[in-house]
């Protein structure tokens, strides 16, 4: 009797093992990672900023947080006139450091389609991680250590969702918004596309976003919505952007491109536009049809589609998709992946992978990857600086 029950423990213990190594492998593999530990200035407050608000059509207010829990916050605040250039400094309390830029007031929409042949670095899905973007970056011969930019006249491609699930947000975008104005002057391109975590937050879905931006919010005396609504300058700047793009014959999207938005037979520009329209209108299903509610849909909208991965597709659809917008391939973000790597016989790029957080520790720890695309040639781009042909 004893051997029996020692036989029937040592079953339930091997195969409790067995489906604990499996559960831990199939984590593993899609990105999953054990978090245990955070840097306690995540919620430093002190010098965070700058929060940029229209006043009215002529005068723009400059706000910075100062003070901490024990000696209590308050905000600085300067007013300039909307066509001067505004100085900003944005600090990085994680390395106690800081970056200059310089707010130009002119904000543009972007073009949906270029075609120059020069050199395409893409990233995706940041989550707020400043500087896990930033090394990357500098790894990749994209910008130097001073962070200016030193890619010429190349493109770099953000993927959507650089927002969210950290404590680096406000960080990571004026550094976007840095990195765009510098590119600028030596012909290069930063190419900032609409995610669905970018949709949230101007859409007032606060459920992935640091508690840190609801302390932010009350400070400034305002409602967490207001910080990328149509009155601040970030939200004016950020509902500017593109949710589709096309770059050298390579479309760049958020989530991908569902067969039946492929069928609207709409231009890059037509979706855009629908698309600007929409992002602060949150999506429920109604009754009519319309290409707005399919390119909006959190289930087969541009900014949220996971299909290349989670339905069956046959090459024959992606190819034709891909003639529809006369497109070479469609690089996308948003579904987690082990690795930056290729689908559909290299028609699907896929480069949403597990990146480094900036405060959290985690087992295992994360390694950026990125995409280049230079001379049509795809190569996968690692953490160090070093590169692989996809």
């Amino acid at each position: 009797m004893k051997k029996r029950i020692l036989r029937y423990l040592k079953h339930i213990f091997l195969t409790f093992l067995f489906l604990t190594i499996t559960a831990i492998g199939f984590g593993l593999y899609h990105g999953a990672s054990l978090h245990y530990g955070d840097h306690p200035s995540r919620m430093n407050l002190d010098q965070e900023g700058p929060y940029v608000f229209y006043e009215n059509d002529s005068t723009l207010s400059v706000n910075y947080l100062r003070g901490n829990k024990n000696d209590g916050f308050y905000t600085t605040k300067k007013n300039y006139a909307v066509q001067s250039e505004i100085p900003g400094r944005c600090y990085f309390p994680l390395e106690d450091t800081a970056f200059n830029f310089t707010i130009n007031t002119t904000i543009e929409t972007p073009q949906s389609e270029y075609n120059d042949g020069n050199p395409i670095v893409a990233i995706s899905d940041i989550e707020s991680g400043f500087k896990t973007f930033r090394d990357f970056l500098i790894q990749q011969k994209v910008i130097d250590t001073d962070l200016h930019w030193i890619f010429g006249k190349g493109h770099l491609v953000l993927v959507g969702d650089f927002v969210d699930r950290g404590f680096s947000t406000t960080q990571v975008l004026w550094f976007v918004y840095k990195l765009e104005q510098e590119a600028k002057k030596y012909g290069g391109l930063v190419h900032f596309i609409i995610g669905n975590h970018e949709l949230k937050n101007m859409q007032a879905k606060f459920g992935a976003a640091s508690q840190k931006y609801l302390a932010v919010s009350a400070i400034l005396n305002k409602q967490q919505h207001d910080l990328y609504s149509q009155e601040s300058f970030l939200g004016k700047w950020l509902s500017s952007k593109n949710a589709i793009e096309k770059i050298n014959g390579h479309i760049f999207v958020h989530g991908g491109i569902h067969p039946e938005v492929a069928e609207l037979n709409l231009s890059l520009d037509e979706i855009n536009e629908i698309s600007r329209t929409h992002y602060y209108t949150a999506y429920f299903p109604q009754p009519e049809k319309t290409p707005a509610q399919l390119l909006t849909s959190t289930r087969k909208g541009i900014s949220w589609y996971r299909g290349y991965f989670k339905a069956d597709l046959s090459q024959a659809q992606i190819d034709s998709q891909l003639e529809t917008f006369k497109a070479k391939s469609v690089v996308v973000g948003h579904t987690l992946q082990s690795k930056v790597q290729s689908f559909f016989n290299g028609k699907v790029i896929a480069i949403d992978v597990h990146h480094p957080k900036d405060y959290n520790k985690s087992w295992p720890n994360g390694q950026s990857e990125g995409v280049l695309i230079e001379n049509d040639v795809m190569y996968r781009l690692l953490y160090d600086g070093t590169r692989e042909m996809l």
